[in-house]
C-alpha cells in the first residue's frame, strides 16, 4: 500500500483536490478533521492539552475553542507547544486508520505536513498549488475574512516555493489546467510503484 500526502499553501485547493480524489473511489484521510476530533476522543491528548493550557481549555467534554484560540495567538511558541503535542497522535491515527484501508493508495491532506513530519509516514508528497492571488481571494471569499486575515494565517505555513521542491509531484489549481486529467497522470503514475 502507498501512502500519498497532499498538502499546500492556504487556498491552494488541497480539499477541492481530495473531494476528486474520493470520487475516484480513493481513501483520504483529512488531519483537520481528525486532530478535532482526536482533541476530544483521545485521552491522552485532551490530558496533555489540559496540562499546557489549563482545565478551561475543555467545558465538558468540548474543546473550548475561545480560550484554545487566545493560548495559540497570544504566542508563536504556544502553537509550537500545541502542534507538538497534536501531530504525533494524528499522525499514529493515521498509520492506523491506512492499515485498516483495502485500497493499493490511500492519502492525507494536511497543510502542514512537513512541519508535522507527515513526510515520514508517506511514499510520496503532492503539493497542490495556485498563484497568490487566487489563493488569497478563495479564502476570503470561502472564510469571509480580511487579505490581512488571510496573510497572517500563510504565515504559520512553509513557503509555498519551498513545499514545492519539497514535494515529488506538482498539482496546478489555478483554474487553466485540468485538475482530472492531473490527477489521472499522477495516479498512472504510481501504478509502476505498485506492481
Amino acid at each position: 500500500m502507498m501512502h500519498i500526502g497532499i498538502t499546500g499553501g492556504i487556498g491552494s485547493g488541497k480539499s477541492f483536490v481530495c473531494r476528486r480524489l474520493e470520487a475516484m473511489g480513493y481513501p483520504v484521510y483529512d488531519c483537520d478533521a481528525e486532530a478535532k476530533r482526536l482533541l476530544t476522543e483521545n485521552t491522552e491528548l485532551v490530558k496533555a492539552v489540559k496540562c499546557l493550557i489549563g482545565k478551561d481549555a475543555y467545558q465538558g467534554d468540548a474543546l473550548n475553542k475561545a480560550v484554545v484560540a487566545q493560548f495559540l495567538f497570544s504566542s508563536s511558541e504556544h502553537a509550537v507547544q500545541m502542534n507538538s503535542l497534536v501531530h504525533p497522535v494524528v499522525r499514529r491515527d493515521f498509520v492506523t486508520w491506512a492499515a485498516r484501508q483495502t485500497s493499493p493508495v490511500v492519502f492525507v491532506e494536511t497543510a502542514l505536513l512537513f512541519q508535522a513530519q507527515f513526510d515520514s509516514v508517506c511514499d510520496r508528497v503532492w503539493c497542490v498549488t495556485a498563484p497568490l492571488s487566487v489563493r488569497l481571494k478563495r479564502v476570503m471569499e470561502r472564510d469571509g475574512c480580511t487579505k490581512k486575515d488571510v496573510l497572517n494565517r500563510q504565515r504559520q505555513q512553509l513557503d509555498d516555493l519551498e513545499v514545492q521542491q519539497r514535494s515529488d509531484e506538482i498539482i496546478f489549481n489555478d483554474g487553466k489546467h485540468d485538475i482530472d486529467k492531473q490527477i489521472q497522470l499522477l495516479i498512472s503514475k504510481l501504478s509502476s510503484h505498485l506492481c
